[in-house]
């Protein structure tokens, strides 16, 4: 049986924390499948096309792409994690609010789907601080984001806000 886990955000865009996690799911997974969320209530700065680009960039770049492959989904994680045959939904932890966050989603998750486990990753020390929501925030002010995003991250953030 292959393990498969699912590794759910809207990645708006992809930091580093979010690659470290997906590698290290991969070593923990036969096989882990990133899926990107797309929330029509909730336009993205990216688009879905443009995330899961960046996101396969790095994958090829870290050799990873065989193990791991990305998805878009529209609704509930867990429905997701089940259309794909996952055995486990990964989440990554920041700090104490994230876990009490994603705490309460796992309980929800695990009376709607009781055969698919929630897998917490704590962030890597260098890389707790990382959210998406400000470094599109520092990426809007002119700032410099290449410590906290791949490259073509870098790439797709400049373009938007320089035009």
């Amino acid at each position: 049986m292959t393990r498969q886990a699912f590794y759910p955000g809207s990645f708006d865009p992809a930091t580093v924390g979010h690659i470290d996690i997906i590698a290290r799911a991969s070593r923990l997974f036969d096989r882990v499948i990133v899926g990107v969320g797309i929330h029509h209530g909730k336009p993205p700065l990216l688009s879905g096309a443009e995330r899961i680009a960046i996101i396969d960039e790095e994958l090829a770049r870290l050799g990873l792409a065989d193990r791991v492959r990305t998805v878009t989904f529209d609704g509930l994680a867990v429905d997701a994690a089940r259309t794909q045959s996952a055995t486990a939904i990964v989440r990554g932890l920041r700090d104490g609010s994230d876990f009490d966050y994603e705490m309460q989603m796992a309980g929800l998750n695990g009376v709607m789907a009781p055969d698919i486990e929630t897998v917490f990753l704590a962030a890597a020390p260098g890389m707790r601080h990382l959210a998406s929501s400000f470094i599109r925030q520092v990426a809007a002010m002119g700032g410099d984001v290449s410590p906290f995003v791949p490259s073509s991250a870098v790439i797709r953030l400049t373009q938007k806000f320089n035009n």
